[in-house]
């Protein structure tokens, strides 16, 4: 068990007003994503590299399959499925279930009780495995693993040929 785990949060409300900005920058940032996106095109979208998930198109599947399946986990909702597991459709349909699920995020944790932050959350593993976590765990890992594969678009991006990147730093948020 690590220190943090033992730390106690000494205001419950300054743990979900910083949530709640977690869920805006992470929106922002994807924000900045969808746009270059939007601008590449589909050699570019669909050209295989070396890295975790071999192309900027199934980075693109991962990153919103973890944001909505989290989403499912925290919402209870009955057998949830990894979207990156079933997706079939084009870039502006990926696109259109991204901000779908960005302002879903963002309307759940502002509306999600501080009672709750302790709570158990059930989920699946992507092979099967079940395991729980607290929700005040679950969530700034979501934030975490999205900025760690966003790192990765970038990458992917440049290496396609893309160069119109701009930071998506959370630095630059608050400075924003």
């Amino acid at each position: 068990m690590t220190n943090l785990s033992k730390r106690k949060e000494n205001n419950s409300t300054d743990l979900k007003v910083y949530f709640i900005e977690l869920a805006e920058f992470n929106n922002w940032a994807d924000n900045r994503v969808i746009n270059w996106l939007n601008q590449i095109t589909d050699e570019q979208w669909n050209k295989i590299a070396i890295s975790s998930f071999g192309s900027i198109r199934d980075t693109a599947i991962h990153i919103i399959s973890s944001k909505k399946i989290w989403l499912d986990f925290w919402t209870n909702t009955q057998n949830p499925v990894y979207l990156s597991l079933e997706f079939k459709g084009t870039r502006l349909e990926l696109i259109n279930i991204w901000e779908t699920v960005s302002a879903e995020l963002k309307s759940f944790i502002e509306n999600y009780p501080i009672a709750y932050y302790k709570k158990e959350i059930n989920l699946k593993k992507p092979n099967g495995e079940m395991s729980t976590m607290e929700f005040r765990k679950t969530f700034p890992h979501m934030i975490n693993h999205s900025t760690y594969h966003r790192g990765q678009l970038v990458t992917l991006l440049r290496q396609a040929g893309f160069s119109n990147l701009s930071n998506t730093d959370l630095f630059t948020y608050y400075n924003t």
